[in-house]
């Protein structure tokens, strides 16, 4: 049986997905973010291992035949994937796992365990997407463009999931995202395990 809690985090590119996992995962113990897989070129300042486990197409499409991702999906001509017995080996340490995957990633992953909390993060309004996505400085426009088209499509999935945040202000997004793990650490199951002295010392 797992401990620990898989979450599905999803956002369209731009969103701020990335800073408020990584400052979800820096002020909230035990706590940790799956290292996916994936075939794009590594970016400046970005490690392997640490921001993706960078490697080639055949390496992937191997991995993909032995059944070996929990989730897969190719993006924008580059794949990434999930490794399946990484993650059950962290949950059922106790440890809280996120996933930062699109939404198809999510349908896959749910079939899978359908007890993963899912949360979909969005932006405040169109404008702001695209001003962040230019602000990065990383697209030309043309890929900016691409990227707001994929965003709208992919925004008409939020109802798949079971939390919605806005981030609009930083500070709130984050303690909405805080919250929710918070909630699913007071459930009966989690407290069962990680308070079960206390629970037997109450009730015998």
């Amino acid at each position: 049986m797992n401990i620990g809690t898989l979450y599905i985090i999803a956002a369209p590119s731009g969103a701020g997905k990335t800073s408020l996992v990584k400052a979800m995962v820096e002020s909230t113990p035990h706590v940790r973010v799956s290292v996916s897989h994936t075939t794009r070129e590594i970016r400046p300042g970005e490690q392997d291992g640490v921001n993706y486990h960078f490697i080639s197409l055949d390496s992937f499409k191997e991995m993909m035949d032995k059944s070996m991702f929990l989730e897969h999906a190719e993006v924008f001509g580059n794949y990434y994937g999930t490794s399946e017995h990484w993650v059950r080996e962290q949950l059922k340490k106790g440890e809280d796992v996120i996933l930062e995957i699109d939404w198809q990633g999510a349908q896959q992953v749910r079939r899978l365990m359908p007890d993963a909390v899912s949360i979909f993060i969005l932006p405040p309004s169109l404008e702001a997407l695209r001003e962040r996505l230019i602000g990065r400085a990383t697209d030309d426009l043309s890929i900016i463009e691409r990227r707001m088209s994929q965003a709208v499509s992919e925004m008409s999935h939020y109802g798949e999931f079971d939390y919605l945040v806005i981030n609009d202000e930083f500070d709130l997004a984050l303690r909405d995202l805080q919250t929710i793990i918070r909630s699913q650490r007071l459930s009966s199951n989690w407290m069962q395990h990680y308070k079960e002295d206390l629970i037997k010392g109450l009730i015998n």
